[in-house]
């Protein structure tokens, strides 16, 4: 289960108010990169693309950065709503290495939550999409996937897995675009503008 799209609009905003930020910009920009890609694949639902990718850092709501308490409060926030789709969507967006993404983290029983959760998920491709748009889409637009990692290496530092992290989003995308038939930054407009912008991380 997952919202509709004013609902889910009004969560974001909510949480904006509770926890104001780019991070708000960010999922907003997520939900519309997932919509448009979803639209040049008849087997995926743009109005579920969209609602998933605004909802996926709903968890930063309560003014968490960190990946996992981000995610784990998030998944807990949807599943009390019953949307049992968007709380998945929650736990899986920063993940797409799976149980390897768990290697750089001090183990608490959140994390052991976190880490079982993610080992027996079955992944589909709205967890792929939302994964890749997450890697897309900065609080100002939409940028080229090499602009957003360098972006997000500033901010957070580089861990273990970093680059097998890339690599994966590198795969997811050019998946997609397979499935297309063209790539992925046809699709997002303004992208030649917005990875130019060089705002201070």
């Amino acid at each position: 289960m997952f919202p509709n799209r004013e609902t889910a609009k009004r969560e974001l905003e909510l949480a904006g108010k509770l926890n104001p930020g780019p991070w708000i910009e960010h999922s907003e920009n997520v939900g519309k990169a997932a919509a448009y890609i979803a639209g040049y694949l008849p087997a995926m639902d743009e109005e579920k693309a969209y609602v998933l990718g605004i909802l996926h850092d709903i968890g930063r709501r309560v003014g968490i950065v960190n990946i996992p308490k981000h995610v784990y409060k998030g998944y807990c926030y949807m599943m009390d709503k019953g949307w049992g789709e968007a709380a998945k969507i929650c736990m899986t967006h920063s993940y797409p290495l799976r149980e390897r993404d768990m290697e750089c983290v001090n183990r608490s029983s959140e994390e052991d939550f976190i880490y079982n959760y993610i080992v027996h998920a079955q992944y589909d491709d709205y967890d792929r999409l939302i994964q890749l748009c997450d890697s897309l889409a900065a609080d100002y637009g939409f940028c080229i996937l090499e602009k957003r990692f360098v972006d997000v290496a500033r901010r957070y530092g580089i861990e273990k897995n970093t680059l097998a992290r890339w690599e994966k989003i590198f795969s997811i995308k050019e998946r997609f675009e397979q499935m297309i038939g063209s790539s992925i930054y046809d699709l997002l407009p303004n992208i030649g503008r917005t990875t130019l912008h060089c705002p201070l991380p």
